[in-house]
C-alpha cells in the first residue's frame, strides 16, 4: 500500500502532460516574464554565475545554460568532468534512471541543500520529511526511479532536460510554465508557477 501511494503521487507529480498551449497577449506576458527572470537568475544570483552556451568562447571552460524548446533552461554541473564523453548519453528511446529533487521556482531565488523541495526521492532528505517534517514512514520512496522516454508520458519540460545529458550526469533544469503544468493548480504547486527539477542521472539504458 505504501509503494502504491508513492507509486501515485510520482505519476501524478512528473508524468503530468499540461494542455496545448496556445498563446495569447496576456499567456504571452506571463510567459516572456519567467524567461527573463529565469535568465536573470542564472546570469546574476546562480551560484556558479552562468553564461548562455551562445557566448561561449572556444576552449572556454566557464560554467553555462542551454535552452531547449525556448523554455527550459538547463545547467549540467558535471559538464567538464574529463570522463564524461565515455559515459552514455540519454536519448528519446532511453530508459533513465533518477534521483532528484522538485521545487516551485516563482521565487527565482536559489536552491540550496536548506530548500525544501516539493517531492524528493533523494535519500538524503529522508531523515527531513520522515522525522522534522512527520511524513508517515513508507509513503514516499527513497529510491531511484526509471522512466522510460520511450513510453512514459512525462512532463515536457524534464524530457527536454533529460534528452542530450549522460549517466553520471548531476544537472539542473529549470522551466517556465508552460513545459510544467500549464494553467493548471497542481497540489502545492499554484497557478502558471516555473518550476525546477535537480537530478542525477544514475543509469541509462
Amino acid at each position: 500500500m505504501a509503494m502504491k501511494k508513492f507509486d501515485t503521487f510520482f505519476r501524478l507529480l512528473l508524468f503530468l502532460l499540461p494542455l496545448p498551449f496556445a498563446a495569447c497577449s496576456e499567456d504571452e506576458d506571463i510567459l516572456s516574464n519567467q524567461q527573463q527572470r529565469i535568465v536573470s537568475f542564472l546570469t546574476s544570483t546562480h551560484t556558479p554565475r552562468l553564461v548562455s552556451v551562445d557566448e561561449l568562447e572556444e576552449d572556454s571552460q566557464l560554467p553555462f545554460y542551454t535552452v531547449s524548446g525556448g523554455s527550459v533552461y538547463r545547467y549540467i554541473v558535471s559538464y567538464y568532468n574529463p570522463d564524461r564523453s565515455g559515459w552514455p548519453e540519454v536519448t528519446p528511446t532511453s530508459k533513465v534512471t533518477l534521483t532528484f529533487r522538485f521545487y516551485e521556482f516563482g521565487g527565482y531565488a536559489a536552491i540550496t541543500d536548506a530548500t525544501i523541495p516539493i517531492y524528493t526521492n533523494d535519500p538524503l532528505y529522508e531523515y527531513l520529511f520522515y522525522e522534522e517534517l512527520g511524513l508517515t514512514p513508507g509513503v514516499w520512496s527513497f529510491t531511484p526511479v526509471t522512466i522510460d522516454l520511450a513510453a512514459d508520458r512525462i512532463l515536457n519540460g524534464l524530457r527536454l532536460a533529460l534528452i542530450g545529458c549522460r549517466g553520471g550526469d548531476e544537472v539542473e533544469a529549470y522551466m517556465t510554465y508552460n513545459e510544467a503544468y500549464g494553467d493548471d493548480y497542481f497540489s502545492v504547486i499554484p497557478k502558471e508557477s516555473p518550476v525546477a527539477v535537480f537530478f542525477t542521472i544514475d543509469k541509462v539504458e
